[in-house]
């Protein structure tokens, strides 16, 4: 017999709240993601190369369409008489109950899209109890966002650098402030061809935007003979050509954003490729889950057991590295056909995170239903931090999470382990 008392998860109640209040859900106005990323477009339009920073990918956009297109050729199969009045989305990830299988994926630079960068998702994640990761090409250093994510909890990014003192910082660092996990990305060993940037020359990094982890590292100041800047942010708006004035008037401010703009794009972003043998260094000096970022080949996952690896991140950037490349979503099914992946997971010895054209609530589910554990959640929240701020950010998260709840329940799934693995049982291939 069901139960009438529909008193399911914190998410549960958002659309009757909304029908109950009248009016259209603040800040952003909307739940639509196409109208939020428009006003972010209307909002950044007077700020040069800001909104393509995010809203761009690599070459003619082909990976970035191919991931959406991706989620449209699965089906949700819908079942009847279920039992879903009482859902619950919670998540064990690495031993850690979360409320939902969302994380804030990492994303760098937001000291060019709002004055309060990486404060709005570190406070937005703590705010509701929603795991942030936080980007080693942050405007805030590795302590500040520890402070404003408080008790949250929090994961650190790595682009790795050139030189292992500088990496063993790093991480430090992070290992001091709470961090959890180290999420390594792998497919970033160098910018990938970006066109919107490449004719306007478009890079925060040589002027200082997004440095702030480097410059505010002892061991990577140390090389320059300079104490570490621990509490720099970058003016809001990004003005590129101001500093390229001051540059030219002999600003020694602009000068030295410049100089340790360039030199820490050198060390965090050279170039240098790594192998699967420097990896060894990695899990060697870091005792917490190990994820590897940027996974898209069976060949690769299956590695990244053999290496020691505690979670993959399924994911193509976003579209932003490869143009080209095959949807994140088709990878992530060619890779849990992989009879050594699945038995690593169902050991619980590989955790498996999906990244790249989350949208909906729906598309959660199809990537959950062919493996995903978890997935990170990345433009719609750097859109709503745009638009507003904080509020921007929590209001994607709840409407997101209150999205997957009703979809769950209306397709007659009272628990994301009712889906997580199951395959042709929740969605279906479209011909």
């Amino acid at each position: 017999m069901a139960d009438s008392t529909a008193t399911g998860n914190p998410w549960s109640s958002y659309m009757l709240d909304l029908y109950s209040s009248r009016a259209a859900p603040q800040p952003l106005g909307t739940v639509v993601f196409e109208e939020i990323e428009a006003k972010a477009r209307e909002k950044l339009k007077d700020y040069g190369g800001a909104f393509m920073y995010a809203g761009g990918s690599a070459g003619t956009n082909a990976t970035y369409r191919a991931n959406r297109q991706a989620f449209e050729k699965y089906g949700i199969i819908p079942r009847m008489l279920v039992n879903a009045t009482r859902r619950s989305l919670e998540t064990t990830i690495f031993g850690v109950t979360h409320s939902s299988p969302i994380f804030i994926a990492p994303i760098g630079v937001q000291g060019i899209f709002h004055p309060d960068a990486e404060f709005n998702p570190a406070r937005a994640g703590k705010a509701l109890g929603v795991p942030y990761i936080l980007s080693t090409a942050a405007s805030r250093t590795i302590e500040e966002i520890a402070e404003a994510n408080g008790d949250g909890h929090r994961w650190f990014q790595l682009y790795w650098p050139k030189n292992n003192d500088v990496t063993l910082s790093l991480l430090k660092r992070a290992k001091e402030n709470n961090y959890k996990a180290l999420v390594v990305t792998l497919d970033t060993m160098s910018i990938g061809w970006r066109r919107h940037d490449l004719e306007s020359a478009y890079i925060p990094f040589l002027h200082g935007v997004g440095v702030q982890i480097g410059k505010s590292d002892p061991v990577f100041m140390a090389k320059y003979g300079k104490q570490p800047v621990t509490n720099e942010h970058p003016e809001f708006p990004y003005d590129p050509s101001k500093i390229d004035k001051g540059v030219a008037a002999g600003d020694a401010k602009a000068k030295e954003a410049i100089f340790f703009g360039t030199e820490w794009l050198k060390e965090a972003n050279s170039g240098l490729y790594r192998d699967w043998e420097d990896l060894k260094f990695l899990r060697e000096n870091w005792e917490g889950p190990l994820v590897l970022k940027g996974i898209q080949s069976v060949h690769d996952a299956e590695k990244a057991i053999d290496y020691g690896a505690d979670g993959i991140v399924v994911s193509n950037h976003g579209g932003r590295q490869v143009d080209g490349a095959i949807p994140s979503l088709l990878a992530l099914e060619m890779i849990m056909k992989s009879s050594k992946v699945k038995a690593a997971q169902q050991a619980g010895k590989l955790t498996i995170f999906f990244d790249s054209g989350i949208r909906t609530g729906s598309d959660i589910i199809k990537a959950l239903a062919l493996g995903a554990q978890a997935v990170l959640l990345g433009r719609p929240w750097v859109y709503g931090s745009i638009v507003g701020g904080q509020a921007g950010v929590e209001q994607v998260l709840r409407h997101t999470l209150a999205d997957l709840d009703n979809t769950l329940g209306l397709a007659g799934f009272a628990s994301i382990k009712e889906i997580q693995g199951k395959g042709e049982e929740v969605i279906v291939k479209l011909t």
